[in-house]
């Protein structure tokens, strides 16, 4: 990891809160203990509600990365599916839209409310470790010589 300290920002969805507060207390404390510093959470109405937060967040300076957590669940028809595509679709151009990483810590669609609880901590850990990462790696990628002749591999 870089000495410098990844800042980081997280965008939870409020539906389905009970799953959400959960994968938020996952994030913080992972956060915590890969020692990368949260300067905001926003918590925004639902998944589908991330995108605007998420932008406003990659325009600030102290935020180096965002994490979006949420869990939208299967219901009696396709709605969960045209949430979490739009969603993951969109997230993903903002973050080449802003040159900053944006992980995908939404369960679903297809998931149950047992299959998103089962999967609270992992979802919430990944999504903060790969903001990490990708934010240590891209800042070493930002420092290498396109000079170089030879392989350069950025881990």
């Amino acid at each position: 990891m870089s000495s410098e300290r990844v800042r980081l920002g997280i965008v939870v969805s409020e539906f389905n809160y009970d799953i959400t507060y959960l994968m938020l207390q996952k994030a913080l404390s992972h956060a915590d203990f890969l020692g990368a510093e949260v300067k905001v959470v926003v918590k925004v109405p639902g998944s589908f509600d991330m995108p605007l937060a998420v932008k406003k967040l990659l325009s600030r300076n102290d935020i180096d990365g965002v994490v979006t957590l949420g869990a939208v669940i299967q219901g009696e028809t396709k709605h969960d599916e045209v949430v979490a595509h739009q969603v993951a679709r969109r997230i993903m151009d903002l973050s080449l839209e802003y040159d900053k990483p944006v992980t995908l810590g939404i369960i679903g669609p297809g998931a149950s409310r047992m299959q998103a609880l089962e999967r609270v901590e992992e979802y919430a850990r990944r999504a903060v470790e790969a903001a990490v990462k990708l934010v240590n790696r891209i800042r070493k990628l930002d420092k290498t010589s396109v000079e170089t002749k030879n392989l350069v591999v950025i881990e």
